[in-house]
């Protein structure tokens, strides 16, 4: 655990040391587009944050290469080079994209390139864990297509939640840290060497996500523009294919000690749930999305404001509490699948669950429920001169309403 733990802080400083200077390369280079109809900010920010995450990337593979217990993953397995490959790659078609927006389709085919070489290269679901069988094996060109479609849909759904200060590098964030947990557990707790670049990859994940969150936090300095988005999607996507796809079935069904004790901790279908569970919010925003904008006659790829984070703010959230929400509603989904891998279905654990969400349920519409309350208060208590409430409850709200219709009475008045 410590040279993971020594990994993540090296990869989180150099992020975090390199995006000071990056962000004021990406100010001399124009680098910094002009506020769009869609954006929430409101001053143009420079982008190009993923030229400093791929800079912790390397300094994160480069110091595993030299670590005693890390050194041989990148003897033994192919998924490092891949994902270095893949990587960079699709960072050189966001840097570009940051600087010259690219068009969709352009982007489109580096993404399908970029999943390809990490495909030829070894990194392919090779099985699918499914419920009540000992896994479906795939053929070669099976394994292919579903490794680069997956790929392509990660990097996309990834690039969609990009809305807000933060959002993305923390949601990617939770996912790897839920990914380390259950790979950590696979590797030492069971012997599954198969395991082992995902532990590798999602540490160094973590420690990116970290360091560039202190820049990227509202009011973020920074963006990290879809060299930084598309890094993160494709990364999290390889961390998925291979904890899925490279880990043999029949070792998760070993016993321990001669008991069934494995095969009820680490259920064999757990690895298809958890990537699904740590991506769930970006895949629902982006199927939301595609399915919103074909609906109205619009491109799957034009722009809109109906992403998730853009209802969170509509609903009356701030930007810090959106951001936040989000937060929560991912590691929730992240989480529960680990802890049900390590302990099974407990009663407890179903009851915390729902107390959980339902406690999300109130954050999530609690500026409804102040509106409504302020609403009432606002009927059957006394105001002050310019309309406040004397009640501890009155909402900005209503305070602006009463100044408004105060202004027009004036107003008809005069």
């Amino acid at each position: 655990m410590r040279d993971y733990l020594l990994m993540l802080f090296v990869t989180a400083a150099v992020t975090h040391l390199l995006t000071g200077p990056v962000r004021k390369f990406a100010i001399s280079i124009g680098a910094m587009p002009e506020i769009r109809a869609r954006d929430v900010h409101r001053e143009p920010t420079p982008r190009l944050g993923g030229v400093a995450m791929f800079g912790g990337l390397l300094a994160g593979f480069l110091v595993a290469s030299h670590l005693p217990h890390l050194e041989e993953i990148f003897t033994q397995s192919s998924a490092p080079r891949a994902l270095l490959s893949g990587a960079a790659l699709i960072w050189l078609l966001g840097v570009l994209d940051d600087k010259w927006e690219l068009d969709s389709l352009v982007k489109l085919g580096g993404q399908l390139l970029a999943a390809g070489v990490m495909a030829f290269q070894g990194l392919t679901i090779l099985w699918l864990p499914v419920p009540g069988t000992d896994g479906i094996y795939l053929a070669d060109w099976q394994g292919t297509l579903l490794t680069v479609g997956l790929i392509v849909f990660t990097i996309n759904a990834v690039n969609f939640v990009d809305g807000l200060d933060g959002l993305a590098a923390g949601t990617v964030g939770i996912a790897a840290t839920a990914f380390f947990l259950y790979a950590y557990r696979l590797w030492y707790g069971y012997g599954i060497e198969s395991a082992a670049a995902t532990t590798l990859v999602s540490a160094i994940l973590v420690g990116m996500c970290l360091g560039f969150l202190v820049h990227n936090s509202h009011p973020a300095r920074i963006f990290m523009g879809d060299s930084g988005s598309m890094l993160l999607g494709l990364l999290i996507a390889g961390c998925a294919i291979s904890v899925t796809g490279e880990v043999d079935p029949s070792l998760l069904k070993q016993t321990v000690d001669g008991t069934s004790e494995s095969a009820a901790m680490v259920p064999v279908y757990i690895p298809l749930l958890l990537p699904l569970s740590v991506i769930a919010l970006p895949v629902a925003d982006l199927v939301l999305a595609v399915i919103r904008r074909t609906w109205n006659g619009m491109s799957p790829f034009a722009a809109d404001k109906g992403h998730l984070h853009h209802r969170l703010l509509q609903l009356g959230h701030s930007h810090r509490r959106a951001v936040l929400l989000m937060y929560f509603w991912s590691a929730l989904f992240s989480f529960v699948i680990v802890a049900y891998s390590a302990r099974g279905a407990k009663s407890w654990m179903l009851f915390g669950v729902a107390a959980v969400c339902g406690l999300g349920l109130v954050l999530l519409l609690q500026p409804r429920y102040e509106a409504h309350v302020a609403r009432l208060l606002g009927r059957v208590l006394p105001r002050r001169p310019g309309g406040r409430v004397v009640a501890t409850g009155g909402r900005r709200a209503e305070e602006k309403a009463d100044v408004r219709r105060t202004s027009a009475d004036a107003g008809r008045r005069s």
